[in-house]
């Protein structure tokens, strides 16, 4: 699939792909999809992981974005925060998380009244909802699994944010159940031994590996980044 550049984020996480859709780093985005949706040569992807080595590489402004473009194009999008140590989507999308993907689990709320609405057509956020002692537990139980199943019912596309591989074992429980992994480096820091690392642990967890994201990576005698390969 292809790799991407991104424009270095600073403050508040930004949609680009809501903001400035013609941009170049929107049709980053948009390539990565088509790529995405190429890569299911026997079965559409339903439900999709996107994870990163260690934090701040841009893993969930990758995710949040990639939501929206899949919207823009017609598909009834759920982005799920499925980060219960260090949620951030509901800031990113400016809902609340007082109920969320925790409560669901544990069959508090039902997610037909956790999933919230945004402005963007076809996009839902279900948000983290409380920490929980215990989120590897939770994401491997059998609530887990319903989810999953209900999810299916009502959305084309469930994209699932999680906590970065080598930091807990939470992507790892998930990467099996879901149809695609995208994993999201950072030019100039993510080392390349955490990278190899990370793509070992998810191979023994069973994920299908789509593709790397790459961000951050500085292009000469432009304002943008991009890079196109395939993986």
């Amino acid at each position: 699939m292809a790799k991407q550049n991104l424009t270095p984020q600073s403050g508040r996480r930004k949609l680009v792909a809501k903001a400035n859709p013609k941009s170049p780093i929107s049709e980053q985005y948009r390539t990565i999809r088509t790529n995405i949706e190429f890569s299911a040569v026997d079965e559409e992807i339903r439900t999709l992981m996107v994870t990163s080595s260690g934090p701040a590489e841009g893993k969930s402004t990758t995710t949040a974005n990639l939501a929206v473009v899949f919207a823009q194009q017609g598909k009834k999008v759920l982005i799920v925060d499925a980060d219960m140590r260090k949620p951030t989507v509901h800031y990113t999308f400016g809902v609340t998380n007082t109920t969320g993907l925790t409560n669901v689990l544990t069959r508090q709320a039902t997610l037909e009244a956790a999933a919230r609405s945004t402005d963007i057509e076809n996009l839902n956020v279900l948000p983290s909802g409380p920490i929980p002692p215990n989120p590897a537990e939770l994401l491997g139980s059998k609530g887990m699994q319903i989810f999953f199943e209900k999810a299916k019912e009502r959305y084309d596309l469930i994209i699932f944010d999680t906590p970065p591989v080598l930091a807990v074992t939470d992507a790892q429980i998930l990467a099996n159940k879901c149809d695609g992994t995208v994993l999201v480096v950072a030019s100039g820091k993510t080392e390349l031994e955490s990278a190899q690392k990370t793509k070992e642990l998810l191979s023994a967890a069973q994920a299908k590996l789509l593709g790397v994201v790459l961000n951050n990576k500085k292009m000469e005698k432009t304002d943008y980044y991009y890079y196109y390969g395939t993986n």
